[in-house]
This record gives C-alpha cells, structure tokens and sequence, in this order.
C-alpha cells in the first residue's frame, strides 16, 4: 500500500535541543496510525512540522508524493492536510454549522464567489452559498450533529466540541488528517463514541488518520500501526502487540529495566 506520508531523515533543533532528530515514516493511505511517547517526546513539534509551522532543521516531508518543505501551512492544507490540537480551537460564538463553512471556505474543491457578488447577494454567489450549507450539513450528519447545526459551538458538551473539530478539519478536503490527543478530557463513554468517529471518517470517507494519543487503550485498540518517540527520537515502530511487548516502549514509559517492568504500554 503507498503511504501518503513518507518522512526521511526528518529532525529540527532548537538551538542545542533535538526536538525531532533523524525520523523516518511511512504512513499507509487508509491506514489508522498512531503516534505515542512521553510528555515531550516531540510528537505535536512532529504535527508541527507537518502542517509548515515549523521548519525542519533536516531532512524530507513528501505529502501525496510530493515535498512541502517550504510550502506555507494554508498551501499544505489545500493539498490535503489537516489537523485538528489539544486545546479545542472552534469558533465558539458561532454556530456549529458556520464553522464547517468556514473549513470549506478553504477548500479547492469549492466553487469560490467573488466579495462583490456576496456584496451584492448575486444568484451566482446565493447558489454557491446554498451548496456550501448543504455540503457543511452532510458533513455534520455523518458526525451526528446536524441536528445541533443552528447551536452555538461553545454550547456543545465536550464529546460534541471534539466531534465538531473534526468535522471542521475535513471540510477543508482533507484525505489525511491529524489529531493531537483526541480524547484529551473524555470520559468513558465520549471516548468510545470517539473511536467509532474515528474508525468512520477511514472507513466512509476514505481519509487517513495519524493521530496522538495517551488512551493507550484507544490506541491499541484501533491503529494497524504505532510509532514510539522518546526524546524526539523513533525508538520502536510496529503493530500494537509489537509495540505492546517491546521492551524500550516499557522502559521509555515506565522507567524501569525492560526485565522488570509490566507489559503493558
């Protein structure tokens, strides 16, 4: 199976602190992939780096085959690239539909109308606007939410705001989205609603998923395949029982010798 992201080599310091140094990666299209490790083991400074907002000290990021050193964060996106961060970043005091809308906005699939013709609520721009609704409230629906479409987003509970952000990060198009700790803040049950969502948006919209997560239990449970950071450096790469089982994921996250540790990640 191609990978629709191939990283080689990819590492970035700040000043004398390798944050990310020497990543090779290869994530599968339609795969879910999971990206785990310690606190500040470099996995957002990764996502960062991904999306264009920083800029790699080293090494390659080939998105879709194709290189994004350089490129702004706006031109990945349109390529097919987005993301979605630890602390929800909705537009609260507008509705749950406005802000897929907003997403689409920066979509290249969608038609564009020009500021006059909005201005002047032109036929051309009326049309081009109901599509926009119609294609947000598709989205919405596949998140369960479009009957809360007319809702504030900062009203949703947490489950919800989560499932929204989502939602906004594929209408910009996205065939490869990245979720920074999705089920930060859940509970039990919005954590399982969450990997349904996540096993939904691969499976119905064909869209790859590289997500970070410390719910190993959610990790284990749905990612084919698990990439290990420890100090910005690739320690371990494998399907959740080889990751599981090995004994440098153990002792990065328990301290111990790999002899004595529990074999659980």
């Amino acid at each position: 199976m191609k990978a629709v992201l191939s990283l080689k080599d990819l590492g970035i310091r700040f000043g004398g602190l390798k944050a990310v140094w020497d990543l090779s990666l290869d994530v599968p299209e339609g795969s879910i992939f999971g990206l785990i490790g310690p606190n500040g083991a470099g996995k957002t400074t990764l996502f960062n780096l991904l999306t264009g907002v920083y800029v790699p000290t080293q090494g390659t990021i080939d998105l879709f085959g194709k290189s994004t050193l350089g490129v702004k964060t706006s031109k990945i996106t349109a390529r097919g690239l987005a993301r979605t961060f630890q602390n929800i970043r909705l537009f609260k005091e507008m509705t749950v539909l406005e802000n897929v809308i907003v997403a689409l906005d920066n979509s290249e699939a969608m038609p564009k109308a020009n500021p006059l013709s909005v201005l002047l609520r032109s036929p051309k721009s009326m049309e081009i606007e109901a599509h926009k609704t119609a294609k947000a409230m598709e989205i919405l629906k596949i998140f369960n939410l479009d009957v809360k479409a007319q809702e504030f987003a900062g009203s949703l509970p947490y489950g919800e705001q989560r499932r929204l952000e989502i939602a906004r990060a594929l209408g910009t198009g996205a065939r490869l989205v990245l979720l920074d700790e999705p089920a930060a803040g859940m509970n039990p049950n919005e954590t399982r609603d969450l990997m349904d969502t996540i096993r939904l948006i691969r499976d119905k919209l064909n869209v790859t998923v590289l997500l970070i997560e410390h719910d190993m239990k959610l990790v284990m449970s749905i990612c084919e395949r698990i990439a290990v950071l420890d100090y910005g450096v690739k320690i371990a790469e494998g399907s959740a029982k080889e990751i599981q089982s090995n004994p440098k994921v153990i002792e990065a996250y328990l301290g111990k010798a790999p002899e004595t540790a529990e074999t659980s990640a």
